[in-house]
């Protein structure tokens, strides 16, 4: 039984309808997570996942709605922005969205990252010839790893889950993110969506949870939490059995979502926004591993790997526009969080030397 009010349960069905029907951006699904809120045009056939911050409407990936009316939904949805005095800017955009406004003056186009791609029906293939991967696998099973499936419902009322996302969360440097990266993930819509649990003598070290991307019959690896003392191969043992999954359902399409400026493809941005992207590329690791992360996918040999873009509707992309992503993102200042996050830092490097001491 849903304990959310009657107008906003009502809300949630009606974009879930919406995102199944119509849902390509691989975010699709997330507009259902905690903390969006929703846009309908006024027929009920587009709706706008989107949160509110410093003047913009951050829109969660594109409108979903029939491809023909994209034109359309963007018009009313601007519309409606500038009716509360707000600006827009779409957040991990894809190429229909980059495409419909490519040739735009009034909207400013701007790398963010790229995301992995892969076909699941190559990836028992994949697993043969790449032997890393294929060691790391092994390695999490010779250690008793073993994967289950568990229903939505009932991972959502699953303490151990909760535990293992506490964990997880915890040894993170940056405080926890929202938005398109809300790690709540089971406290939304939990229908719909694959969630596997990696279990070692009865006890969970690590689970996965992947949202449908409906319109192009695929699966976006959405959440991958594991305690810090999980086995060597334990995520790897996650997505290898996810992507048999998807390939037993036919399915022609994964990912593992975006990577922040993954392969310089931030370098036809403007230039302040090159150089922090730049800057924070070679000097931000110890806050979020940008390459670590890239060579992880990297790893597993994806298809191909596919842009990844905000658009804001304005002439040039501006800084208050990034300021404005990086609050949804954070869900505090991002000065804030940045200094949360040094703090969290020093505070480790100072339990290294007191226990190296």
């Amino acid at each position: 039984m849903s304990l959310l009010p009657d107008n906003l349960q009502r809300d949630l069905t009606s974009a879930r309808e919406l995102v199944l029907r119509h849902g390509w951006n691989s975010t699709a699904y997330q507009i259902l997570n905690p903390g969006i809120e929703h846009w309908f045009d006024q027929g009920g056939d587009a709706v706008v996942g989107y949160t509110r911050r410093c003047g913009y409407l951050l829109a969660a990936g594109a409108p979903v709605c029939a491809r023909g009316e994209l034109g359309r939904v963007t018009r009313e949805f601007e519309a409606f922005a500038r009716g509360l005095r707000c600006r827009v800017c779409y957040v991990c955009a894809e190429e229909r969205l980059r495409s419909l406004f490519a040739d735009s003056r009034d909207h400013a186009i701007v790398a963010a990252g790229e995301q992995p791609a892969w076909d699941p029906q190559e990836w028992a293939g994949i697993v043969r010839t790449r032997k890393s991967l294929r060691n790391q696998v092994r390695r999490a099973a010779n250690k008793g790893i073993h994967v289950e499936d568990v229903e939505g419902d009932r991972a959502a009322g699953d303490p151990e889950f909760a535990e293992v996302l506490r964990a997880w969360l915890i040894s993170r440097r940056l405080p926890p993110l929202h938005f398109l990266v809300e790690p709540e993930v089971l406290g939304g819509v939990v229908e719909g969506r694959m969630v596997l649990a990696a279990r070692q003598g009865g006890r969970m070290v690590a689970y996965l949870i992947a949202s449908p991307v409906p319109a192009r019959d695929g699966w976006f690896i959405e959440e991958l939490a594991r305690l810090p003392d999980a086995p060597n191969g334990t995520s790897e043992l996650l997505i290898d059995a996810a992507m048999r999954r998807f390939a037993e359902q036919g399915c022609a399409y994964a990912t593992m979502g975006l990577v922040a400026l993954a392969h310089d493809c931030f370098l036809t941005n403007p230039w302040w926004l090159r150089t922090l992207m730049r800057w924070a590329r070679a000097h931000a690791n110890r806050f979020y591993n940008f390459r670590g992360l890239e060579g992880f996918r990297a790893k597993m040999q994806p298809s191909r790997w596919e842009k990844v873009w905000f658009i804001s509707n304005e002439p040039r992309f501006s800084m208050k526009a990034l300021y404005a992503v990086g609050a949804a993102f954070s869900g505090i200042s991002p000065i804030r969080a940045v200094a949360i996050a040094i703090l969290k830092g020093a505070a480790e490097e100072v339990r290294k030397l007191t226990r190296r001491a």
